[in-house]
C-alpha cells in the first residue's frame, strides 16, 4: 500500500463498506458511541429531498471502494488572493508546525507526506490569519484528510461548544467524513463530534457541547436557526464538501448559502469540488469571499492516457454485436459499459449474461450500500463487466478496468453533449497511470453529431474502429 496518498487505509475502507452494509434502513436509531458521538440510521420513509440524492449518493461510493492508494501527481494551478505574497509549499508534515497530538494522529493513520495537490493547499488552510480556499479535488487527492486537518488545527478542545462546521451532501458521506475526524483526532480525548443528520432529535433550545458538527445542509440549517442547537457566530471553520454534488441536489444550494450568511466575517471558508464548471464557480463565489483558488491545470484534464475510438452502427442490435466482438478480443480485461437509461442497462446486462459473460448491473434505484456491494464484487473480479447508468460515472477506481464503453453517448436533458459526464465516464479507465481504452457506440446522425461536438470540446480526435477486425482490436488494446 502506498502510504503517500491522502486517503484512508485499505482495511479501514473495507470496514467502512461492512459498516454501511449493516445500516438498518427501516429503523431510526439515535445513540451515542463510547466517545459520546451521536450516530443515527436513516429514517424509514424517504423525503422528496432524499429521492433526489441519486447523484449525491455517488460521493459515498468514491470513498467506499478506493483500495488502490497511489501518490496523486496532478499538477495544480494556484491563484492567490494576494499575488504579491510568496507561494509556500511543503514536502513534509513537520513543516506545517502542527500541534503534537495532531501530528501524532496523522502518522497513526499511516500518512508519510502530503499529496502533490496538498503541498500548496495545506499551508494556505493552516495559515495565520486564516485564509479562505476554493479547491478542485478529484477522488484520491486527499481533500477529506486535508480539511479535517484544517478543522482540528483550529479547534480548542477545552471550549465546549461547536467551533467547526462541515456540510456534506448526504447522510452517508457525513458519517464517512466523521470517521476521518475521529481517527485523526484520536489523541484529543476531550474532542467530540456531533452529526447534524436526519433522525438525530434533540430537545428544542438545547445547546450542544461538541466542538465539531458535520451534517447535511437541511438539518444543519435547522440546528443553526430554528432549533438554536448551534451558535453560528462562534464557528471558526466552515467546510463545504462535494460542492458540485451539493448544487445538483434540490435545496442544498440555497440551504448552504443561508448557513454561510449566518457565520462571522472572520470564519474560514473552505470549499471543495471535483469539477469547476460555471454553475459550481457561481455557487463557490457566493459562499467563499476573497478566496485563494487551487485547480487542476487544464492539461491535467485532457485524455492523453486514454485511447478513444468510435464504432459506427445502425441500431441497438448492431451495437450489441459490436460490443460482443470487442469484448471477445480483450477477455482478460474488466470493462465498464454506460447506458443512458435504466431500461437499456437492464436489457444489455441480460443479453450479455445470455452470452455467458459475468455481468454486474448498477443503477440509481439501488440503495447506497447495495451499490457499494456490487462495486466491491466488481473490484474483486467476481464480475468482469459492469453495466451502469450515469450513477457510476464518478469515482470508481478499479485498477483492472482497461475498457470503458459508451453504449449510449452522454447527453443532457436537452439532448446536447454532456462533456463533463463523458470525461468522468471514460476516466474510469486509464487509472493509476496506466493506459486505457474508450469505445463509443454511434448509431444515428444525431449521435455522430454529439460525438463530433465532444471531439471539438476536448480538442482530441476520436478514431473510427472496425469491430469486425479482431487483429486491430487486439492491437489497440495492448
Amino acid at each position: 500500500m502506498a502510504t503517500d496518498s491522502w486517503a484512508l487505509a485499505v482495511d479501514e475502507q473495507e470496514a467502512a463498506v461492512k459498516s454501511m452494509s449493516s445500516l438498518q434502513i427501516k429503523e431510526e436509531k439515535v445513540k451515542p458511541d463510547t466517545n459520546g458521538v451521536v450516530k443515527t440510521s436513516p429514517t424509514a420513509e424517504k423525503t422528496d429531498e432524499e429521492e433526489k440524492e441519486d447523484r449525491a449518493a455517488q460521493s459515498l461510493l468514491n470513498k467506499l471502494i478506493r483500495s488502490n492508494l497511489v501518490d496523486n501527481t496532478n499538477q495544480v494551478e494556484v491563484l492567490q488572493r494576494d499575488p504579491s505574497s510568496p507561494l509556500y509549499s511543503v514536502k513534509s508534515f513537520e513543516e506545517l508546525h502542527l500541534k503534537p497530538q495532531l501530528l501524532q494522529g496523522v502518522y497513526a493513520m499511516g500518512f508519510n507526506r502530503p499529496s502533490k495537490i496538498q503541498e500548496n493547499a495545506l499551508p494556505m488552510m493552516l495559515a495565520e490569519p486564516p485564509q479562505n480556499l476554493i479547491a478542485q479535488s478529484q477522488s484520491g487527492t486527499g481533500k477529506t484528510a486535508a480539511f479535517v486537518l484544517a478543522m482540528l488545527s483550529r479547534v480548542e478542545p477545552a471550549d465546549r461548544h461547536p467551533q467547526c462546521l462541515c456540510l456534506s451532501p448526504t447522510y452517508e458521506l457525513a458519517l464517512q467524513t466523521g470517521k476521518v475526524i475521529e481517527q485523526m483526532g484520536r489523541f484529543y480525548p476531550e474532542l467530540k463530534l456531533a452529526y447534524a443528520v436526519r433522525g438525530n432529535k434533540l430537545e428544542r433550545g438545547q445547546k450542544i457541547s461538541e466542538q465539531i458538527v458535520i451534517g447535511t445542509p437541511g438539518t444543519v440549517l435547522d440546528w443553526c436557526s430554528k432549533l438554536k442547537f448551534v451558535d453560528p457566530k462562534k464557528i471558526k471553520v466552515f467546510v463545504l464538501d462535494e460542492a458540485d454534488v451539493m448544487i445538483a441536489t434540490q435545496g442544498h444550494q440555497d440551504q448552504s448559502i443561508r448557513i454561510q450568511r449566518m457565520l462571522p466575517r472572520n470564519c474560514q471558508m473552505l470549499l471543495f469540488s471535483a469539477t469547476f464548471e460555471d454553475s459550481v464557480w457561481q455557487f463557490a463565489q457566493k459562499v467563499v469571499p476573497d478566496p485563494n483558488i487551487i485547480k487542476l491545470k487544464r492539461e491535467e484534464e485532457t485524455l492523453d492516457t486514454i485511447k478513444q475510438y468510435y464504432v459506427l452502427c445502425s441500431n441497438r442490435d448492431e451495437k450489441f454485436q459490436a460490443l460482443c466482438n470487442l469484448y471477445g478480443a480483450i477477455t482478460i480485461a474488466q470493462a465498464m459499459i454506460f447506458c443512458h437509461t435504466r431500461k437499456t442497462a437492464s436489457w444489455l446486462a441480460a443479453e450479455l449474461s445470455k452470452e455467458g459473460h459475468q455481468v454486474a448491473l448498477l443503477s440509481g434505484e439501488m440503495m447506497v450500500e447495495q451499490r457499494a456491494a456490487v462495486i466491491e464484487r466488481f473490484r474483486e473480479g467476481k464480475e468482469k463487466v459492469l453495466v451502469t447508468t450515469n450513477v457510476c460515472a464518478r469515482g470508481i477506481d478499479v485498477e483492472q478496468v482497461s475498457v470503458v464503453i459508451n453504449f449510449d453517448l452522454p447527453v443532457d436533458k436537452d439532448r446536447n453533449p454532456d462533456n463533463e459526464t463523458y470525461l468522468h465516464r471514460i476516466g474510469r479507465t486509464g487509472r493509476f497511470g496506466k493506459r486505457g481504452l474508450a469505445v463509443n457506440m454511434v448509431d444515428s446522425k444525431h449521435s455522430m453529431n454529439i460525438l463530433n461536438r465532444i471531439q471539438e470540446h476536448f480538442n482530441k480526435k476520436i478514431e473510427r474502429l472496425d469491430t469486425d477486425d479482431l487483429d486491430e482490436i487486439e492491437k489497440i488494446a495492448n
